[in-house]
């Protein structure tokens, strides 16, 4: 009996701890998209089959990402704008498109020499295609 207590006990401070990290993952999410210049980001490096959900920041000379399941109060990556480049963007294939946002399309960049792709909506595209273009003058970006 007295084990079956000491496990419920174990059983319970587990299931509080899950639930405590769970609403600490939603409030820090729901501070960061109450924040303006914000939208939803999932980011993959070519090679990986994997999407990481996200949040973007859109900051003066870098675009910060925050990956979604994390408590970290800072950002996962950051690209610089300067060394960030669209090659394309298109359309989800596929499985990604169980993977990433609802009617997202994929920007593949480059960031600093490397592959870079990006799934955003079309409207948080539109911003972040603007975003690129209002660099300041001498800054190389270039957008598809």
């Amino acid at each position: 009996m007295r084990e079956l207590l000491l496990s419920l006990e174990v059983a319970g401070a587990c299931a509080l701890l899950a639930l405590l990290g769970l609403l600490l993952v939603v409030v820090r999410r729901r501070r960061l998209t109450g924040r303006l210049g914000t939208f939803d980001c999932s980011v993959r490096h070519p090679g990986s089959r994997r999407w990481a959900l996200g949040v973007a920041r859109y900051e003066i000379d870098r675009l910060d990402w925050y990956r979604t399941f994390s408590l970290s109060p800072r950002p996962s990556r950051s690209f610089a704008r300067g060394a960030l480049d669209v090659m394309r963007r298109r359309d989800t294939e596929g499985n990604e498109r169980l993977a990433v946002q609802p009617d997202a399309i994929v920007v593949e960049c480059r960031h600093g020499g490397a592959a870079l792709e990006l799934a955003m909506s079309a409207d948080a595209y539109t911003g972040f295609a603007s975003w690129l273009e209002s660099a300041p003058p001498g800054q190389n970006v270039n957008v598809a």
